[in-house]
Order: structure tokens, then C-alpha cells, then sequence
């Protein structure tokens, strides 16, 4: 099995490199990542629970999706890759922010990352890859937030960190898209 690289980048986003996955995750090196919440008409977020196999943040509930384009590919063609390799569904995103955040993670890893916020809109069933996803769900934002309120260690760190920013930003995108 090939080793997964990340593309390393400086804060301005330029890329700077590439590094082994896992290497750059026990250096903290910043790297490229992006993010997807995939929203129903409802307008209920479907969260997976991570695999307790992933090799942080395991069995904690998050976004859709969460990953990082490889080295030469075009980070938007990766989020819909990886969304479909993770969730089994594939559905038109849109870009809607980026930021940096720095944080120490269990097993003496780091997540530094240059992380691109994506949302897409998918009213189906998700065929989650089991190796990646351990449950799924879709859930409405007010007992979203209550929840993550109420137990913030059940999720992921950039999740929380994110969360009520992707929620603004989204709902101006979907009125701004509806007129």
C-alpha cells in the first residue's frame, strides 16, 4: 500500500512541499484540507460518527465529510471524490470559506491545516464506507448546537470550532441562491 501524501502550503495558502500524511500530523506541519456539510432540504447537516480505526479523533460525531486533496489534485474534484469514497454519494458543492487552525490532538498528533469549507445539498440515503464511518445521521441545527452544547467531547474539535460560521454562511448562500 502507497503512503498518502498531504500538500504542505504556507498561510497564505501557497504550496510549499508535500509531506507523508502521518509525518505532517506528528510534526504539525500545515497542510491543505477541506471540509464538506452536506445539508437536506430540510435543512438538517449530515453528521458521521468517525471509524474508532481512524487514527485520531475516532468514534467522535463531525461533518460529512473530511479530508485532503493529493499532491497535483484540484481540491474540488477531491471533496467530491472523498465524499463519495466515504459516504457512497456524490452531489455538487460550493466552496464557501477557508481558514487555519492549530490544535494538539490524542497520540501526540497535531491537525494545523489550511481547511476549505464546502456544503452541498443531497436529499438521499448515504452507503458509508464502514472502514471510514461508524454511524451516520441527519440532524436539525437547534438540536445540533443543544447537543454539542450539552456533550461538546462527542465531537470533533474543527467541527465545533466551525460549526455556527458554515451555519451563517450557508443560510446566506441559500437565500442569496433562491432569489
Amino acid at each position: 500500500m502507497t503512503q498518502e501524501h498531504v500538500i504542505l502550503v504556507d498561510r497564505t495558502g501557497k504550496e510549499i512541499g508535500t509531506e507523508e500524511k502521518l509525518k505532517a500530523h506528528h510534526e504539525g506541519k500545515l497542510h491543505r484540507a477541506f471540509s464538506i456539510f452536506v445539508f437536506n432540504t430540510l435543512g438538517e447537516l449530515l453528521l458521521q460518527k468517525r471509524s474508532k480505526t481512524k487514527y485520531h479523533s475516532s468514534g467522535l460525531w463531525t461533518n460529512t465529510c473530511c479530508s485532503h486533496p493529493r499532491p497535483g489534485e484540484n481540491r474540488h474534484r477531491a471533496a467530491r471524490r472523498r465524499l463519495n469514497e466515504e459516504m457512497g454519494f456524490d452531489c455538487e458543492l460550493t466552496e464557501l470559506f477557508s481558514f487555519i487552525y492549530h490544535t494538539k490532538l490524542e497520540n501526540n498528533l497535531f491537525e494545523y491545516e489550511l481547511d476549505h469549507v464546502y456544503v452541498g445539498h443531497y436529499d438521499g440515503q448515504p452507503i458509508p464506507n464502514p472502514d471510514e464511518v461508524d454511524d451516520w445521521k441527519w440532524l436539525g441545527i437547534d438540536k445540533l448546537r443543544q447537543d454539542v452544547g450539552e456533550n461538546p467531547n462527542h465531537y470533533t474539535y474543527w467541527f465545533k470550532l466551525v460549526l455556527n460560521r458554515v451555519i451563517t454562511q450557508y443560510e446566506k448562500f441559500r437565500s442569496h441562491n433562491e432569489t
